[in-house]
């Protein structure tokens, strides 16, 4: 049975850092960057203060599934840590997911089979007949449709007061497999009819590739740059001042299985990298946690050891508001 994530009325709270075995307590490190009534089908929740968190995977592209890959060292790791930090209420993944009903077992075995899963198309689904095939027929929940040429792998939904955006990169009028990544007018007139249909306070628009790619944050490692959105650097400029004029908190993506944090323009770009573990040692294998808590969105990144081991949190920061933190106010009154 699917359940979807925000149709339920559950309590949650921003997740804690437990002590177990996937998931070790680190120092964070520092950050480099600084640092909308709609019609969309609302995914309801009942918190307290307007809280929601949810996971960002991405490129775990053949480490997941029964069999070889069913380990700690690979994508179930991943969950297995994901888990332990709190699961959040969803998982998004920007692309590079297959076979995604792989993906789908592995989070089905560690995270439950009620969690919900949204994933995005990537370059490498595109390229595979059986893998669109999957994600044409997924059900995704109550969404609005993509335009046509990809009506069921472009979508969007509402959950509490944050409008949530799934764009296929490889969309066109003839169909959904048929550019390289790129933000073709067609894609984008059907964005901009949806951003300007939301008033939700805010926005997450997730694609595979990155607007602007960007060295890994911890090893510098470069990938993809001038085969990401960049390739079409007028299409990618338009979009990217969209996001802007429509005050997105972040623009999500993957393709370079390097994660980073940067702010462009005024505009957050997050790249969630890989979450295959030992499938790519360059990089170490990530997942994301969003915290959004009335006007503060913050994000917590967790990475590996570079060798399939616990993962730790190694960033946090801030997309959007101001926290304000107790002890802080009551010195304040103390004084």
């Amino acid at each position: 049975m699917k359940h979807f994530a925000c149709t339920l009325l559950v309590s949650i709270t921003i997740a804690l850092i437990p002590s177990t075995s996937r998931i070790s307590a680190a120092l964070p490190a520092p950050d480099d960057a600084g640092g909308i009534g709609h019609n969309s089908p609302t995914l309801s929740q009942e918190v307290s203060g307007n809280q929601l968190t949810f996971a960002v995977t991405a490129d775990m592209r053949w480490y997941s599934g029964p069999g070889t890959y069913d380990t700690l060292q690979y994508f179930r790791g991943t969950c297995e840590a994901i888990a332990d930090a709190g699961s959040g209420l969803f998982m998004v993944s920007p692309g590079d997911i297959d076979p995604p009903a792989d993906v789908r077992w592995t989070i089905t075995q560690t995270l439950g089979i009620t969690y919900t899963w949204y994933p995005v198309a990537g370059n490498h689904e595109a390229e595979t007949a059986a893998d669109m095939d999957w994600l044409r027929s997924y059900d995704y929940g109550l969404v609005n449709p993509g335009p046509s040429g990809c009506p069921t792998t472009t979508y969007s939904f509402d959950c509490q007061d944050t409008h949530f955006v799934m764009l296929n990169e490889y969309c066109d009028t003839s169909g959904d497999t048929v550019t390289d990544g790129d933000v073709t007018d067609h894609l984008y007139d059907w964005l901009v009819d949806d951003l300007n249909t939301t008033t939700k306070e805010h926005i997450f628009v997730f694609g595979h590739e990155p607007a602007h790619p960007q060295p890994d944050a911890d090893n510098g490692r470069v990938r993809h740059v001038g085969y990401s959105l960049d390739q079409y650097p007028e299409h990618r400029d338009r979009f990217w001042n969209l996001l802007k004029q429509r005050s997105v908190t972040a623009y999500i993506c993957g393709h370079t299985h390097n994660y980073s944090a940067v702010r462009i323009d005024g505009v957050w770009q997050l790249d969630a990298g890989h979450a295959r573990g030992l499938g790519d040692t360059g990089a170490r294998s990530t997942f994301v946690l969003i915290h959004v808590d009335g006007t503060v969105v913050a994000y917590e990144t967790y990475r590996d050891n570079y060798d399939g081991g616990p993962y730790v949190l190694a960033h946090k920061g801030i997309l959007a508001g101001i926290p304000v933190y107790l002890p802080l106010v009551m010195n304040a009154y103390s004084e």
